[in-house]
């Protein structure tokens, strides 16, 4: 395949970003009209919650994360399922495709609120129930999302902290909201916003 140009690559981006708002519609609709308790996490969350701020300062993601509770991965897998949604199980991950062959990263990722990602991490993941309308999609609080940003704390979890930091969501008097690790590394973005 040859590299695109000139306008395709415009044409590309718009689509790019199109393709994750409609998938994330998608989904939370199927969700929430099968009265499954959800809440749309990472980076979708965080553009959420920058938006009501700042629609310039909004970053783009390339998947779709929701976090749900375990004991309801069989009806989510039912819904999505019958709305035309590929379920698969690799490397540990429930992962919602819209197509055969689709690649993960294009996908709707799922994450189990009330469980840690990785036996390691300090805190699991919050509950669905600490979650709140942004726009037209149920979003993790503002805590509970930056809880979990900075239980990770990969390279786009800090970038994402500080997305929030920079439009002002996030200041000096979050740090004790957190327990003293998570405290740390809040504070050590606040120190560095610029990275």
């Amino acid at each position: 395949m040859s590299p695109a140009t000139g306008t395709q690559v415009l044409d590309r981006m718009v689509s790019a970003v199109e393709k994750v708002r409609q998938r994330l519609v998608r989904a939370t609709t199927v969700l929430s009209s099968a009265n499954i308790p959800h809440a749309v996490a990472g980076g979708n969350a965080v553009a959420g919650w920058v938006a009501t701020v700042d629609e310039a300062a909004v970053r783009n993601t390339q998947d779709v994360d929701i976090l749900i509770r375990r004991e309801d991965l069989d009806a989510v897998k039912s819904a999505m399922e019958s709305n035309g949604f590929i379920h698969r199980h690799s490397a540990g991950l429930d992962v919602f495709l819209e197509a055969p062959g689709q690649r993960a990263r294009d996908a709707v990722h799922i994450l189990f609120a009330n469980e840690k990602v990785k036996p390691t991490e300090s805190l699991a993941n919050p509950d669905v129930a600490d979650s709140q309308i942004i726009g037209t999609f149920n979003a993790l609080s503002l805590r509970a999302l930056l809880q979990i940003k900075l239980t990770a704390f990969r390279d786009k979890d800090r970038m994402h902290v500080r997305d929030l930091i920079d439009v002002g969501l996030v200041d000096q008097t979050w740090p004790a909201r957190f327990p003293p690790e998570l405290a740390a590394r809040l504070q050590s973005l606040l120190d560095t916003p610029d990275g």
